[in-house]
């Protein structure tokens, strides 16, 4: 029996007793809180966006569609990449400016030879205005968790204003809770107590977004 098995069968017998007419979940808990803080525009959510990943410590850029695959090119040779992890969804346009050689998201790729691979490039499924927050969900243009984890270097792509949210609730109601889902806030940190800050701890250590707008 595996780990997963064994989990799931003790929430079966934990819910053994519950009547099959009890309310459900949905309608037993109540969720009449605020779904945002305050009222604002689509173009003040992008901007308290990149304002908090900048916060963050995440580079943040701005771009037009057609401006966007020089632009990657350029994030690219600025960081002296050569090779570049890929989901397989990812649209080909993005990195058709780029000289680098593109890797393939394989299962049997080890952790490390992805930590070989300079940089990553994804798209997202949503990102969070209020908390600076990106959410990927394993779609074919972000895909498996571990290749935005083990790289150095994660070049996001968010599109403005399709894919950005005010809240945390407001992204909760596009996302399947049955995805694998990866909520990113700037790059991976962490402090000891004296508070001193060391990044690319259990993540990239340098995280680009770029927010792509449709004009």
């Amino acid at each position: 029996m595996s780990s997963r098995d064994r989990i799931l069968g003790r929430v079966r017998r934990a819910l053994a007793d519950v009547p099959a007419d009890d309310t459900p979940y949905e309608e037993a808990v109540e969720r009449s809180y605020p779904r945002e803080h305050g009222g604002r525009t689509v173009a003040q959510s992008v901007d308290l966006l990149a304002e908090n990943l900048a916060d963050y410590r995440a580079l943040v850029h701005r771009c037009a569609d057609a401006q966007l695959p020089p632009l990657l090119a350029r994030l690219l040779a600025g960081r002296g990449s050569r090779t570049v992890l890929v989901p397989p969804g990812l649209p080909p346009y993005w990195l058709e400016a780029g000289d680098v050689t593109l890797v393939g998201d394989r299962a049997a790729s080890t952790a490390r030879e992805l930590d070989r691979v300079d940089s990553v490039v994804t798209g997202c499924a949503v990102a969070v205005a209020e908390t600076g927050t990106l959410v990927l969900d394993g779609s074919p243009d972000q895909g498996r968790r571990r290749i935005t984890l083990v790289p150095d270097h994660h070049i996001c792509v968010v599109r403005v204003p399709d894919q950005v949210v005010s809240s945390v609730p407001q992204a909760l109601e596009r996302l399947a809770p049955d995805r694998p889902l990866t909520w990113i806030s700037g790059p991976s940190a962490t402090s000891d107590i004296e508070l001193d800050r060391v990044e690319g701890v259990h993540g990239p250590r340098t995280l680009e977004v770029v927010l792509v707008s449709g004009e």
